[in-house]
């Protein structure tokens, strides 16, 4: 696996204008030239595939400016956060190649410091306990067009205040009784800066300090605090903090301490997806999905489950770029960077998803011959594999039609066809049930076409793949789409939720499906090119002789059509 450090070694390139900004601050010599990056997420939910933009981003600047990447988990709601999503995290983070090396580190590790600070800024007259209700918290504070009004506790004096704080966090007083907010300006034109809340009263056992704290930071104090303990040099966020800045530099210049550079960037939005996490969390609890790792799902483990690679995502992060404004990226240009990747490091297999029996009625009763087949024509070290061939065959039923229309050159009655790396096999005979259906095929090989070519000069216009009945391994294959119809999900009719736009037909599942016994001896998360059907991954359900495949993309590129039409 590529890891996303290596991208410092290749070529230069254009620099994105976070890498510029940080180029620059390099160049004069800012933090003593160092680069320091984190990642932060907070334990409430599975990564998604937005995360990765920010994983990659982050990480990317750090090993190409020669730095250090720090893991923080921002851990400071202990009622939403569990430590099954700080586990998720680690595994996500590390699978797609960033390497955090001995720092990892939670925001609760600071929650001492932080309430020190706190302190410091009441003793400064910078900061209040108010005994205002969440609902008239909201009310004071106004609007975009009127200016908020002072709490009435704004002025309590700071022996008060300090009394008041102390016996907030030893637990005197019950949830949402009072506050501890900073004491800024409530006309201030940006909404952020209006007295905002620093400390909630929380009695809830948090993951890691269990119940030694009852008071909990709030995200935009707790945040910038964290960035200057670890001496962040770039803190990266995505661009709903961007009026959040503010707040970030005026805390830090308060406190008179170690001050981080902030910098946002547009956040990732793709087609026929959610990316909030409690959308997400919704599907899961709502049982749309099986779980967070559900292969429809844009989480890092649902795409990882699909068989999607590390480096197919970095590289999509890589093509998408970095901008200052939102935008929507089509779906398909994921799948483009998908296939680029698997179509240079997927082993083939030959797999038939819907089974048509075929006899060949004149190869020799009970013979075997093994035949050799091409791993990946993309990458010729991968070597050759034996495949068996024997009198009965399975080919998919779409390869057949006994009517064939004009342009139809695959398998038909009287008409000749190449099997991959095998024969030229005619059809002969169709066989039906009393239904009418079509069951079996009666065909004649060509002995002298082994390998594909007849010495005559002949030619055929159609190669298809197929399977030994006698060596199939049977398996189910579960065939994934959208898991919604509409580009925005979030356009639905008034009164329903995105919900409402789930695709019924997410989810296929093929059972009796024959693949090559070259896959016996699969294990989950294996990629696979399935010749002619698309790329498959196995699935984590498959064990003890029981063989389940995922359907991670099909073979044909809509964003390559795409790109063709606009050049």
């Amino acid at each position: 696996m590529t890891s996303i450090n290596e991208e410092s070694n290749q070529e230069p390139q254009r620099l994105d204008f976070i890498r510029q900004i940080v180029a620059e601050d390099c160049e004069k010599g800012t933090w003593g030239g160092r680069v320091h990056t984190r990642f932060p997420p907070e334990p409430n939910g599975y990564l998604h595939i937005g995360h990765a933009k920010s994983i990659c981003l982050n990480y990317g600047i750090a090993a190409q400016f020669g730095g250090k990447f720090n893991l923080r988990f921002d851990d400071t709601n202990p009622c939403k956060e569990e430590q099954e999503y700080v586990d998720s995290i680690i595994e996500d983070v590390r699978w797609l190649g960033a390497d955090w090396e001995d720092r990892l580190f939670f925001g609760s590790d600071y929650f001492q410091q932080m309430y020190d600070w706190a302190v410091d800024l009441i003793k400064k007259g910078k900061a209040y306990v108010c005994d205002l209700t969440a609902e008239q918290t909201r009310e004071y504070r106004g609007t975009l067009t009127q200016p908020g009004k002072n709490s009435p506790w704004r002025d309590r004096s700071i022996e008060e205040n300090l009394d008041l704080f102390t016996r907030m966090k030893e637990g005197q007083f019950p949830d949402g009784a009072r506050t501890l907010k900073a004491k800024i300006d409530m006309a201030h034109p940006n909404l952020n800066m209006r007295d905002p809340v620093m400390y909630r009263i929380l009695h809830a056992s948090h993951h890691r300090t269990k119940d030694n704290w009852c008071i909990y930071p709030m995200y935009d104090w707790a945040h910038g605090l964290e960035d200057s303990i670890e001496g962040i040099t770039h803190s990266i966020c995505t661009l709903e903090f961007e009026n959040h800045r503010p707040l970030y530099d005026w805390f830090l210049d308060q406190l008179d301490i170690y001050h981080p550079r902030q910098i946002e960037f547009a956040r990732l939005n793709l087609t026929n997806t959610v990316m909030s996490k409690r959308k997400l969390l919704q599907l899961v609890k709502d049982r749309h999905v099986s779980g967070w790792d559900d292969p429809r799902m844009p989480t890092l483990c649902g795409l990882r489950r699909r068989g999607y690679s590390p480096q197919a995502i970095q590289n999509f992060c890589k093509v998408i770029g970095v901008n200052k404004f939102n935008s929507t990226v089509d779906f398909s240009l994921l799948e483009h960077c998908l296939r680029e990747d698997l179509n240079k490091t997927s082993p083939r297999a030959m797999a038939v998803l819907n089974p048509l029996r075929v006899v060949i009625t004149n190869y020799p009763e009970g013979q075997t011959e093994e035949l050799d087949a091409v791993n990946n024509p993309e990458d010729l070290a991968a070597g050759t594999r034996k495949v068996p061939f024997s009198k009965v065959l399975y080919i998919e039923q779409e390869d057949f039609m006994e009517n064939p229309p004009k342009k139809f050159f695959r398998l038909a009655p009287g008409r000749e066809v190449r099997l991959r790396y095998a024969y030229f096999i005619k059809c002969r005979q169709v066989i039906k049930d009393q239904s009418g259906s079509i069951v079996e095929l009666h065909c004649t090989f060509d002995p002298d076409t082994r390998g594909g070519d007849a010495p005559d000069g002949r030619k055929v216009k159609a190669t298809i793949h197929w399977v030994s009945a006698a060596h199939a391994i049977n398996a189910e294959v579960r065939l994934y789409d959208h898991l919604f119809t509409k580009e925005n999900p979030d356009d639905a009719e008034d009164g329903q939720d995105f919900t409402a736009n789930l695709n019924p037909d997410s989810l296929r599942i093929l059972t009796g499906c024959k693949i090559e016994p070259a896959l016996k001896n699969t294990k989950p998360l294996d990629r696979w090119q399935f010749e002619r059907m698309g790329y498959f991954c196995t699935d984590s359900d498959s064990r003890d002789g029981r063989f389940v495949f995922n359907r991670t993309a099909t073979l044909k590129d809509t964003w390559a059509k795409v790109q063709q039409k606009q050049s």
